[in-house]
């Protein structure tokens, strides 16, 4: 496993790639989990988000948080560590995070965690 990991420079992050990262209610409990800490690792997060998700799903969610430039990831020896890009994100989209983090949480769908569930036994 390589420790480099991709990570979109600021300056080309659309707004609409960063929305659509945060409009999944799974994604956006993964960013709230995250923005409470100073650092979450990969395997902690499910759990400090409240999400029952599998293993691969996780791993895809962290993958869009990333990728649209919301996370950064750092490799600890084993550990793969989570921290919100947050100066960068207020520089590029000034009090975005504030309103999101803001806003009321909203459950993830159930149907959603439930078919989780169900695909891991």
């Amino acid at each position: 496993m390589s420790d480099e990991v991709f990570h979109p420079a600021v300056e080309d992050l659309p707004l609409s790639k960063v929305l659509a990262a945060l409009a999944d209610p799974a994604r956006l409990a993964m960013v709230r989990a995250v923005a409470a800490t100073d650092g979450v690792s990969c395997t902690r997060l499910g759990q400090d988000a409240g999400l029952e998700l599998s293993k691969s799903t996780m791993s895809h969610h962290q993958r869009i948080l990333r990728e649209s430039g919301i996370t950064r990831t750092r490799v600890q020896g084993s550990h793969r560590i989570l921290r919100l890009r947050r100066e960068e994100l207020d520089a590029r989209f000034p009090g975005l995070l504030d309103a999101v983090l803001a806003a009321p949480a909203e459950p993830v769908p159930v149907r959603a965690a439930r078919r989780e569930r169900v695909n891991a036994h």
